[in-house]
């Protein structure tokens, strides 16, 4: 057991049925009705693998696609040929997700077999909409219609989406009530490495935080500040532009005109006051980059032209950054330094990036843009944790209890002792 959770090492599976939730939602494309990536699949593979192997009927339950927009769900069909690959054995799918096909393949699976079952947001009450409007309790979600119908067919559940941990729904919640639940070789790792980045970080500890998800980079700016866990933080992307707004800096008016535009007013007196008490340890770009005309063009902070916007930070603010990383212990990332898609507006997210693929610091990765850079620059390997998780994690690193965590504490006390 670990933070009041248990591990696959105290879970009996031989010959039992395990009802194994992963996230494994990636790209499609619909065209070919195949994935654009396959780093999440790639990730849980080592649970579902001991599971098997262990002598456990898999049944592994999915989400793909967008909780957002209905149009952007797909099946999980393609996720079980790449699963068949990647375990080199048969992954058997279904396209129903809790009806009789569904249950009645669960029932005929043999010790060792592993099979997908269609999205489960094909089922409403695993929708954003029902999770928001009705807010039911753990109990209330363990009387839906898929726990109702699966868990009496299961002996346990597992939970390996650390990425989807923020969500209240069913089949990440809703188990746990009535199953012994357990934690997949994934959520563990994830869940206590970041973990261990808020408790006891090896310092210097430096938080890299940029990117265009204001409300997620305050969040965890207040809570980490407040706690003491940051030595430092370093700014960039609309995070830093914030900051040197609220200043009084002069950062292009083109700018501070994204910024009001944006509703991101109310986060220029956040700035100010988070300075205010923490200014010691918040770093800002000390220049910034804009691009007209496809070329690069830097300045101090102060040189920007009045009507420009600033893309990037600049190459003396990378430097800076480099410094403080190659001198830290502990480096969190999330978010880049500016507009890294375009070439023009690139060079302070590379730079930076470089440094953390140069650094002995422990380095943990987090967010989508933080992966596609890194991806993008070929360091995934040269990075010491990369999250598969964005929302779940900086809900963590808020402060805030995650549900399925709380769920997986709740379903380790109806575990055998």
């Amino acid at each position: 057991m670990r933070f009041g959770i248990k591990t696959l090492d105290d879970a009996q599976v031989k010959g039992r049925t395990v009802l194994c939730r992963v996230d494994i939602n990636q790209p499609v494309d619909r065209e070919k009705g195949t994935l654009k990536s396959i780093n999440r699949i790639e990730a849980c593979v080592p649970t579902i693998k001991e599971l098997s192997d262990r002598g456990a009927k898999v049944v592994l339950l999915a989400h793909q696609g967008s909780d957002i927009e209905y149009g952007n769900y797909y099946t999980t069909r393609p996720h079980a040929a790449v699963l068949s690959r990647l375990l080199g054995k048969e992954v058997h799918w279904i396209d129903d997700v809790c009806g009789p096909a569904a249950r009645a393949a669960i029932l005929k699976l043999e010790n060792g077999g592993i099979l997908l079952l269609d999205n489960v947001r094909f089922v409403a009450e695993e929708q954003t909409l029902f999770e928001m409007k009705l807010r039911l309790t753990h109990e209330q979600q363990a009387k839906t219609l898929l726990v109702e119908k699966l868990a009496p067919l299961a002996d346990l559940y597992v939970c390996d989406a650390f990425a989807a941990a923020h969500r209240d729904q069913p089949s990440l919640c809703g188990f746990q009530q009535v199953l012994p639940s357990f934690m997949g070789r994934l959520f563990e790792k994830e869940f206590c490495t970041v973990s261990q980045v808020m408790e006891a970080p090896v310092r210097p500890c430096v938080f890299v935080l940029g990117g265009a998800k204001i409300s997620d980079a305050f969040l965890m700016m207040q809570t980490v500040l407040d706690r003491g866990v940051a030595d430092q933080i370093l700014t960039g992307g609309l995070v830093g532009n914030i900051f040197l707004t609220a200043l009084g800096k002069e950062i292009g008016q083109g700018s501070v005109d994204f910024i009001m535009k944006s509703n991101y007013g109310e986060y220029i007196e956040r700035a100010k006051e988070l300075y205010g008490r923490y200014g010691g340890k918040i770093v800002l770009p000390a220049d910034l980059a804009w691009v007209t005309d496809g070329e690069r063009h830097e300045a101090a902070l102060g040189g920007v032209p009045a009507d420009i916007a600033a893309v990037d930070v600049g190459s003396e603010t990378a430097k800076i950054y480099r410094e403080a990383i190659l001198g830290a212990k502990t480096v969190f990332v999330n978010g880049p330094m500016g507009v890294f898609e375009q070439a023009p507006s690139e060079a302070g997210t590379k730079d930076v990036w470089q440094a953390l693929a140069d650094t002995q610091a422990h380095t943990v990765l987090g967010g989508g843009d933080s992966i596609t850079a890194t991806e993008k620059y070929g360091l995934t390997d040269k990075m010491g944790y990369i999250c598969t998780g964005g929302g779940a994690l900086i809900r963590f690193l808020t402060g805030e209890e995650l549900p399925v965590v709380k769920a997986l504490r709740h379903g380790a006390t109806l575990c055998e002792n």
